[in-house]
């Protein structure tokens, strides 16, 4: 039988003790739940004498969790998942439901995948709404925060609350100046190495997937160019000797006004589709997921 003070902690004191771990801060979570910071700080209270525990304690300028606490908020975490999921239980008919999708990619997947889907969900579910987010490389966070319901991308996230479906597979390509010295005949290794490089970095935060098989070759390039995202490659290149490495279906994108070269090593490049348990049950959300894969097999 539940003690007085347990059988008083509800889905809300749950709630508000996930968010502030994920904030780190009372008051931020109490902006992104809406409510009082003293509804926090109440919800808190209530848990702490529940489990006999400080759960949060301050260290320095900082809220840390306890022990016991980081273990609540996973605990807690999957019961808040469930719930959610339990709640989406029910019959899914595109064409009469109501609710909205929240995914979060990057250019490559906005450039192939998000048209052709967007385009789908609006025939087939017309009082649906897709928002969509940039992941960069916080992708897995804004899961985990539940900011978005589905990530695209060519990442790896891991444990055991995300699943996972594979979309297509991709390699790479390069793309420069018509113009440039490297654009007649087949672009060697050398060639490569020798000229200048544009990458991108997602604010530095992020490296392609061909620099670590160039350094398997004991090859080091350094960008002479380095920008957050792959929407603006063009303009940069144009009359230079810049040469950008990017996924080849977006460099076939720009082959009418860049000339186009097959990366010298072949490097494979996987994109995935990752969600968690909070909507694997929704049947809006298994419908979408299902939309994507389509989507993905005709690219």
């Amino acid at each position: 039988m539940l003690t007085d003070d347990l059988a008083r902690v509800d889905l809300n004191a749950l709630q508000a003790l996930v968010m502030v771990q994920d904030c780190q801060s009372f008051s931020e979570a109490s902006q992104r739940l809406g409510v009082n910071q003293s509804t926090i700080s109440y919800s808190v209270r209530g848990l702490r004498k529940a489990f006999n525990d400080p759960i949060f304690v301050r260290q320095g300028n900082s809220i840390v969790s306890t022990e016991k606490g980081r273990q609540l908020v996973q605990e807690a975490r999957e019961i808040l998942e469930r719930m959610q999921a339990l709640s989406s239980l029910r019959a899914f008919d595109p064409q009469t439901s109501t609710g909205s999708l929240t995914i979060s990619c990057n250019h490559h997947e906005r450039m192939f995948l998000i048209p052709a889907f967007v385009h789908e969900v609006h025939r087939q579910a017309p009082q649906v709404a897709v928002n969509i987010f940039e992941s960069a490389v916080h992708g897995k966070q804004q899961l985990k925060e539940n900011i978005c319901d589905i990530v695209l991308g060519p990442v790896a996230i891991f444990g055991d609350i995300y699943y996972r479906r594979k979309l297509f597979t991709d390699s790479y390509a390069c793309i420069m100046d018509p113009a440039h010295p490297l654009a007649d005949g087949e672009l060697t290794m050398e060639g490569y190495r020798q000229t200048r490089h544009i990458a991108v970095t997602h604010n530095g935060q992020w490296e392609a997937l061909y620099f670590a098989a160039l350094r398997v070759l004991d090859i080091t390039i350094t960008p002479s160019v380095i920008v957050p995202s792959h929407d603006n490659l063009e303009p940069l290149i144009r009359d230079t000797e810049l040469v950008a490495t990017i996924p080849y279906r977006l460099a076939r994108r720009l082959s009418d006004r860049l000339t186009l070269k097959r990366f010298p090593l072949e490097v494979l490049l996987q994109i995935d589709m990752y969600w968690t348990e909070r909507t694997h049950y929704s049947g809006l959300h298994a419908w979408a997921r299902q939309i994507l894969a389509e989507v993905s097999a005709k690219i």
